[in-house]
């Protein structure tokens, strides 16, 4: 007897849909059905064969995938992919090209979003200016592994108010991102560590639910699709390079390898240890891309009192400078550059972790002369020392560009 494949939940009814894609793929979809219809087409004694459960729930696994919790009916998605021995030369020279010298760690990234569906993990970021790098073709290779638990968003849609068709999603990705509002990027960083948020569709009420969802961004905007401090561990920036030669079967070979990729990750032993929040550390997932990024992220006044301060260790071979804020306001406004001291007090103190000498001293303080030379003069007061390893690390990249 064909299996008829409605539910019941709560007091509602469903019908789970096979719902077909240009890929020649299927979605299976839960789409309200009415109960008068199923009667119509099946008789009324059918009502009582159809499964009950109490409510939805979503807990995400692709080993031991269960459909029911408890009464509870579970709305996250099974692969259709299950693991087979076989050829992953393709795919792990795809991951090599994607993550290049965190090779491993991009592995334990897969094998994690596989195995440990709950861990929180990095927001990974794929930029390039160049074109043909493979980011978008990264992106339709994880919907085919993960299929149904990723999602796309634009930069409109995760800003919306309305969230129920990502929340409970394992993976949400968003491509060409720009996220030129503070206020996003302040929510990204929650979404990234949190376990609960607040699912809202429309005409309905927020209700909390368990997250679980990871962040991939991807942008040809490498400097400044986003707005991060140089404190800022939660972002995983990958520059991703140009592919030499462009296949135009290259997804379908590495969809074709799933099965046996999948096999790999289920055996391989994991390279990292669990060692944050995140499983990687800060200095794991540190790269120049990202440093590149949190340089282009300081404001004017910050970029140019330190190219200043470059200039004058270079200029007087030191390996040190002392300043008091006043010194770097009047060097300032020499150059145009419009600030105040609680601004300059506050980026020596706060931003760039300085503290003052405790008492009035002799200092050689640095001063500007009308014809824009640059030269040290005696002065007295409670100073702050900038050490030229400081400057060269977090400011020498951004005055050669």
């Amino acid at each position: 007897m064909k299996q008829i494949p409605y539910i019941r939940v709560g007091t509602s009814y469903y019908k789970r849909v096979k719902a077909p894609t240009i890929a020649g793929h299927f979605n299976e979809i839960l789409v309200h059905w009415n109960m008068e219809t199923i009667k119509q087409d099946h008789g009324k004694d059918h009502l009582s064969k159809i499964p009950k459960y109490d409510g939805f729930t979503c807990i995400p696994s692709h080993v031991d995938f269960k459909q029911e919790y408890l009464g509870f009916y579970n709305i996250y998605s099974p692969l259709g992919k299950a693991p087979k021995e076989g050829n992953i030369t393709l795919s792990l020279k795809f991951v090599k090209h994607i993550f290049g010298k965190h090779y491993e760690l991009g592995l334990d990234y897969l094998q994690l979003l596989y195995l440990k569906p709950i861990q929180v993990l990095p927001i990974l970021c794929l930029v390039s200016k160049e074109r043909s790098t493979g980011k978008s073709t990264f992106l339709k290779w994880l919907k085919e592994i993960f299929e149904n638990n990723l999602t796309y968003l634009t930069n409109d849609s995760f800003s919306s108010q309305f969230n129920a068709d990502w929340a409970n999603k394992l993976l949400i990705c968003i491509d060409e991102v720009l996220f030129n509002k503070e206020e996003l990027t302040e929510r990204i960083k929650y979404l990234s560590t949190t376990n609960i948020n607040k699912l809202e569709a429309k005409g309905k009420d927020k209700r909390e639910v368990e997250f679980f969802g990871k962040f991939i961004l991807c942008s040809n905007n490498e400097d400044s699709f986003i707005k991060i401090d140089a404190n800022e561990t939660r972002f995983w920036v990958i520059k991703i390079p140009s592919v030499e030669k462009e296949q135009t079967d290259f997804l379908e070979n590495l969809v074709e390898e799933i099965p046996a990729f999948l096999y790999y990750l289920t055996n391989r032993k994991l390279h990292s240890r669990h060692l944050t929040r995140m499983w990687f550390t800060a200095q794991q997932i540190k790269t120049a891309a990202l440093i590149k990024l949190v340089q282009n992220n300081r404001n004017r006044v910050e970029k140019e009192l330190a190219s200043i301060l470059i200039s004058v260790i270079e200029k007087f071979d030191l390996n040190e400078v002392h300043l008091c804020p006043i010194d770097a306001l009047y060097v300032l406004n020499k150059t145009r550059v419009k600030t105040d001291l609680t601004q300059l007090r506050k980026l020596l103190k706060i931003d760039w972790k300085l503290t003052n000498q405790s008492n009035s001293n002799k200092y050689q303080k640095m001063v500007i002369w009308s014809d824009g030379d640059i030269n040290l003069t005696d002065g007295k007061g409670r100073y702050f020392t900038v050490k030229k390893d400081f400057l060269t690390k977090n400011f020498d990249d951004t005055m050669t560009e």
